[in-house]
């Protein structure tokens, strides 16, 4: 017979408020990490690889619990902006800039593209190829897809007539290449920006290129520029392209901004494709920020497209706080077995000052609405004289789901990730700003819950099995709004997994509980 067990309700201590829901992982200190990548093995989700300035990179075979560190060299040195992908067989690639030194010979510093392979994630790193070189333009902010049913590596970049050149005689534009050999060889590159930028890297620089591949081997990119965000697309394996790119949306204030305490910040946009095979297959994503509604709220935005980019939505707003605080720093990812949207971003919803959050937004819906989620355990305060990078980044696959972040603590720099579990999302309706954390967990005697609740609700807790089968319930009663905090002894249960069922309304969460002896 299931026994009802009596909750005792105590004020929420500070140390509770402050658990993330997800746990932090530490990835390293050493070497000033920033502008973070991290890839998944689609073939085993257990295997991950980062990456982050100037020539980091991380190894993890543990589903992102425990990482090795190392630093990579090649023949042209290793200069930054890294992007590490995966393809289906498993290999690892690790894109990055170079800075040879050898400008007696006409070869400035990043003046080539290089690329980095590794067949298994356990195994090191070896240079693999350098695509890019055309002396003496310089080649900078690539970004790198794979077409999952061919291995084909698609890049896009910005070529630089000269990097920071306020001489109108210099521009920029958008560049592509293309690898259908593992990296080893690479395609000439192809302009595909009709029109180009000044070479400032400020607004008026066309920059941002991230290239997606539709469900049938379309080949999609956006970038941000003097006129806003800006798309192009090759229906033939990047053979050809549109002969001048299509606006999706003005980006009022530019793409680069300011953010209090940060060094320099940019919205740069994020392109992303479901080739699922679930409800939205096909759909388009841009992601990116911008301070549309002023230099005090910075928000992150996505506009999707249904047609290949003919027509775009209007931008929807994915953080869901209330107006005046900064978001910055987006990235996206589709995960590619649900069809589920993942952004990962930093957030100041909760102050009124420079300390900063990591937030997490999920859409199951096609890029509809958004759950936002905080994925740090605890703020930090960046430096404003210290560089903290260009972007974060995420990945996804099969549920398994894994961003990856700078955290800048004064002049300490450190990357991070969260172990994100689906479950403890909710499964279906939205609550905004409910949360519920678990703790001890593992838990021998007693489990305690921390419960914020923006509302008076009537709050129904259930522990069932894996399988679905119920155990208990711990709780059928009114709650008042705010912060609370609820025990549920244990002891009395067989050792094992269950799952923690909370019914808020039409909101649903639910929470993984390990109970030991």
């Amino acid at each position: 017979m299931n026994k009802l067990v009596l909750l005792s309700l105590l004020s929420l201590p500070a140390l509770a408020r402050a658990q993330s829901a997800h746990p932090n992982v530490l990835i390293s200190v050493q070497n000033s990490p920033n502008e973070t990548s991290i890839a998944i093995n689609p073939k085993n989700t257990q295997e991950l690889v980062a990456g982050a300035n100037l020539n980091n990179q991380y190894t993890s075979l543990d589903g992102g619990r425990t990482w090795t560190w190392r630093t990579l060299t090649s023949p042209y040195s290793v200069w930054g902006d890294p992007v590490v992908v995966a393809d289906t067989t498993g290999a690892f690639y690790y894109f990055h800039l170079s800075n040879p030194g050898a400008t007696s010979i006409g070869f400035p510093f990043i003046d080539r593209l290089l690329v980095q392979r590794t067949a298994q994630a356990a195994i090191p790193f070896s240079y693999r190829s350098f695509f890019g070189l055309n002396p003496p333009k310089q080649q900078d902010k690539e970004w790198v897809a794979v077409d999952r049913k061919t291995n084909t590596l698609y890049a896009t970049w910005t070529e630089f007539d000269a990097y920071g050149s306020l001489s109108s005689r210099d521009s920029t534009r958008i560049l592509f290449s293309k690898s259908t050999d593992q990296a080893q060889t690479w395609s000439p590159p192809r302009r595909i920006s009709f029109y180009g930028g000044d070479a400032v890297d400020e607004d008026a620089t066309v920059e941002g290129a991230v290239p997606a591949v539709g469900p049938n081997g379309e080949i999609y990119s956006a970038w941000a520029g003097p006129r806003g965000i800006v798309f192009n697309r090759s229906l033939d394996a990047g053979q050809t392209w549109l002969p001048k790119e299509k606006p999706i949306v003005s980006q009022p204030g530019g793409w680069d901004y300011a953010v209090p305490g940060i060094y320099r910040a940019n919205g740069l946009p994020v392109t992303a494709c479901d080739v699922s095979t679930g409800p939205h297959r096909g759909t388009l994503y841009v992601n990116w920020t911008d301070q549309r509604n002023g230099p005090s709220d910075t928000d992150v935005w996505l506009a999707r497209s249904t047609d290949g980019g003919q027509t775009w939505s209007a931008p929807l707003r994915v953080n869901n706080d209330p107006p005046g605080r900064h978001q910055f720093f987006t990235w996206m990812t589709v995960d590619q077995k649900t069809g589920y949207l993942w952004f990962v971003f930093y957030d100041r919803r909760s102050y009124p000052d420079t300390r900063t959050d990591v937030y997490g937004a999920r859409s199951t819906d096609g890029g509809r609405t958004f759950q936002n989620f905080r994925l740090s355990q605890t703020p930090f305060v960046p430096n404003e004289n210290v560089f903290f990078g260009d972007y974060t980044n995420i990945t996804a696959h099969d549920n398994v789901v894994r961003p990856v972040w700078t955290r800048l603590d004064n002049t300490q720099s450190s990357a991070w990730t969260a172990l994100i579990d689906p479950t403890v999302l909710a499964a279906k309706g939205t609550l905004p700003d409910l949360t519920l954390q678990t703790y001890p967990n593992p838990a021998a005697h007693t489990l305690h819950l921390a419960l914020d609740l923006p509302t008076a609700a009537l709050a129904h807790i259930d522990l069932q099995t894996t399988t679905g089968r119920h155990v208990r319930t711990a709780l059928h009663q009114q709650l008042a709004a705010g912060h609370q905090q609820l025990s549920i002894p244990v002891r009395d249960l067989a050792a094992g997994v269950y799952l923690l069922e909370m019914k808020i309304g039409n909101a649903v969460l639910h929470r993984k509980v390990t109970v030991l002896h």
